[in-house]
């Protein structure tokens, strides 16, 4: 029994051993603490209720919605443009349009630029990319004549390596071109039958016609190759208004669809629901999201979706059946020959199944 004891507390220090804490090789851990932190949050960012996943992402939507998204744009006008007389009618549409305005200087000047307030606190879910200002649209507006003065050194004194006039070449941004009257200004340009009569010096003729309709069409394709830049010619202030309006309206619209295209697709996510239905994680469910995928397409009536859920009942399926054709023209015709179901036949089988 003597000889028990020491063995039995041997055994017990050889325990208390192997239970004892691990130290730290490293002592730095004043920058360990930080990180667990970090590492801590995004866990529990990760771990997020699904039902308050949706409700931040509802929220995100309602502010992404077209009429909230034109509150937080902003139109910063040149003081320049203002000194046109029809300049009025630009600022009254832009005040009916409910987004803001600022009379601000601009670069370059007679220019309207676009820019975007993001929300403090951004929603939880939307990509940053969704909240980008649009800093970089600009709409610069030119006067007949300085418009065809860059069209002459483009068609007559420049080739493809010269710098598109108009635009300083560390500018940047690429702006979008609009000319105000250009067409009645061509006009009031050529010279009547009285005057072709008189004569004048050659030099003074080669400066009238020097630039017309061919040059300017030359010119459009010109930028339009070389500097993928576009020009917009309208006749009249109220024209011009109402392409700035609707151009407003479509950076509106634009963080909405991108958050569209950012967001997955519903019928592949496992635990969500999907029009009020639940696609759970093994699967139940999905062929009938796959199916109301299917119907949101145009034209496509209930006969015609059922025949192609029927003939692949998952969007992988079709994929790789459309993968595996050797021509064009077999996945044109992939779909051509599946048998669509009439809706007698339809409401007939729906009688034999109760």
């Amino acid at each position: 029994m003597a000889k028990v004891g020491p063995r039995r507390a041997g055994g017990s220090y050889r325990g208390r051993r192997q239970r004892r804490p691990p130290t730290w090789e490293i002592s730095d851990s004043d920058t360990e603490g930080p990180v667990g932190a970090e590492a801590d949050s995004e866990a529990a960012t990760r771990a997020r209720d699904p039902a308050e996943e949706r409700r931040a992402t509802a929220e995100a939507l309602r502010l992404l919605r077209p009429e909230r998204a034109l509150q937080r744009l902003a139109v910063r006008v040149d003081p320049a443009i203002l000194e046109d007389a029809g300049a009025d009618i630009l600022m009254e549409a832009l005040g009916s349009l409910g987004c803001e305005y600022h009379i601000e200087p601009q670069n370059p000047v007679r220019s309207l630029r676009w820019s975007r307030v993001k929300p403090e606190p951004c929603p939880y879910g939307v990509p940053p990319e969704v909240w980008a200002a649009d800093d970089q649209e600009l709409l610069l507006l030119l006067k007949p004549e300085e418009f065809l003065q860059g069209v002459f050194q483009l068609t007559q004194i420049c080739g493809p390596t010269c710098s598109v006039p108009w635009i300083s070449p560390e500018s940047p941004t690429c702006p979008h071109l609009a000319v105000i009257g250009l067409d009645a200004y061509l006009w009031s340009r050529q010279p009547n039958a009285q005057e072709m009569q008189q004569p004048e010096s050659p030099g003074v003729a080669r400066a009238e016609v020097a630039v017309g309709w061919p040059e300017v069409e030359e010119a459009l394709v010109l930028l339009q190759l070389w500097a993928n830049l576009d020009v917009l010619l309208v006749a009249s202030w109220q024209e011009l208004s109402q392409h700035v309006c609707a151009f407003t309206k479509a950076l509106a619209q634009r963080p909405f669809k991108q958050f569209q295209e950012c967001t997955a697709f519903p019928f592949c996510t496992a635990g969500r629901c999907v029009t009020g239905k639940r696609v759970t994680r093994d699967g139940t469910g999905l062929q009938g999201a796959w199916w109301r995928q299917i119907r949101q397409f145009n034209r496509v009536s209930p006969a015609v979706a059922d025949a192609v859920v029927t003939a692949f009942p998952s969007p992988r399926l079709l994929q790789q059946a459309y993968l595996a054709c050797s021509t064009e023209q077999e996945r044109l015709t992939l779909l051509a020959d599946l048998p669509v179901k009439s809706q007698t036949e339809a409401t007939a089988d729906n009688m034999q199944s109760k």
